[in-house]
Parts: C-alpha cells; sequence; structure tokens
C-alpha cells in the first residue's frame, strides 16, 4: 500500500524547468542585444531610427519575458495543487471504496449496490468474469438496497478467486430495458495522479477517478 506522490522527483522537475527556462531567457536576451547592436551599427546615417523604436523593441522583449516566467510559474502550482490532492487522499488507503469498477473475488462476498430501471417488473444481476463472460445471472429485488454476492456460478458452482465486473438488467414484460454498471464496494491499495488527476486503485487493480466514487467507509 503506498501513495504515490514523487514530490522529490517533482522539486527537481520544477527546479530544472526553472533553470532551463531562466537560461533560455538569458540567452535570448543576448540575443536581443546582438541584434540592437546590429540594428544600430547598421541603421542609415542619414535616417537613424527613432529613440522610441528601440523602447518598443525593449518593452516588446520584457512582455515576453515576463510570460515565460508566468507561465512556469503556472505550471509550479498546478503541480503542487496535485501533490497536495494526493496528501489528502492518502487517508483513503485500507478504506473501501464504492463505486462501478471490476473488483477482486478472493472468497470473501462481495456487496453490490444495484440501481435498477423506474418501472422495471424484473431484475438481474449479471456477473462477467475478466474476459466479459458471462459467469453468473440471477434474480434480484426490484430495490437499491445493498446485497451480498457469494461467489458462485449460475448452477452453485463456487467461482475461482479472480476480477469480476457486475452490471444489473432491467426487464419490462419479457423484454430487456437497460443493462447498468453496479456499484461494488472495494478496498483501496493505492492513490495516484494519473494525467493530472487523482484517482484510487481498488484491489484487483482497477482504476477509479475520485469523481465516480460514490461512498467511502471503514473495512469491516
Amino acid at each position: 500500500m503506498q501513495v504515490t506522490q514523487a514530490s522529490g522527483n517533482n522539486a527537481t522537475g520544477q527546479s530544472q524547468n526553472q533553470t532551463s527556462s531562466n537560461a533560455a531567457i538569458s540567452s535570448d536576451f543576448d540575443t536581443f542585444l546582438k541584434m540592437l547592436t546590429a540594428q544600430i551599427q547598421n541603421q542609415d546615417p542619414l535616417n537613424p531610427i527613432e529613440s522610441e523604436d528601440y523602447a518598443v523593441q525593449l518593452a516588446t522583449f520584457s512582455s515576453v519575458e515576463q510570460q515565460v516566467l508566468t507561465n512556469d510559474l503556472l505550471a509550479a502550482l498546478g503541480t503542487q495543487f496535485g501533490s497536495m490532492g494526493l496528501s489528502q487522499m492518502a487517508g483513503w488507503i485500507g478504506m473501501e471504496a464504492r463505486a462501478a469498477a471490476p473488483v477482486l473475488f478472493d472468497g470473501t462476498p462481495i456487496e453490490v449496490s444495484p440501481n435498477p430501471a423506474v418501472g422495471a417488473d424484473n431484475v438481474e444481476l449479471v456477473v462477467r468474469d475478466e474476459e466479459g463472460n458471462v459467469v453468473h445471472r440471477e434474480q434480484i429485488p426490484k430495490s437499491t438496497e445493498s446485497f451480498d454476492w457469494a461467489g458462485v456460478g449460475t448452477d452453485g458452482t463456487p467461482l475461482p478467486n479472480g476480477v469480476y465486473n457486475f452490471s444489473v438488467e432491467s426487464f419490462l414484460n419479457g423484454e430487456s430495458l437497460i443493462e447498468t454498471p453496479a456499484e461494488v464496494y472495494a478496498e483501496v491499495v493505492e492513490v495516484r495522479g494519473v494525467d493530472g488527476q487523482s484517482v484510487a486503485v481498488l484491489k484487483g487493480g482497477a482504476l477509479v477517478s475520485i469523481d465516480a466514487v460514490s461512498a467511502l467507509r471503514s473495512p469491516g
């Protein structure tokens, strides 16, 4: 169990980016001075460049330099806020999160939270393995009350340990209305940043965004 923050790497990266930006700005300023000097040396003596033109060029360069520094600052703040989010989520590790995601079955019953369609007259739980094969189907109450899935197939044979996915299929007059993912509780084993977003890693390896977690509780 771990919290993947890599704050040291972030700090190093920020420092390297800042150093690189400063070096680039310094190099650009030297180039600007050389161009300005060449411009003065090669100007027409009968039609010299106005001092206002020099002032405009210097102001333009200064504006670009300031924009580069501002962009560096915004990038550093974004990285800092991302690290803070991971730190605040450290307390999630070891907790049980409820989300619509594949979950590892290790012999312990899995609590399933169904969401049948309104108006359905028949509701079935559908369980699939990692390959997407339906390994269990059973009729369940037309309610959103949670229940425990014991890990058995349709024929009552215990299923092997592994990762399973849960959904609920709603029927009306014998016809399927809709099949929707069912939420399950699973232990959070890690939190990490992915593409700038904080995600929870559930037992079994599923990645769930924080927004997709509908409940969080202590185990047991």
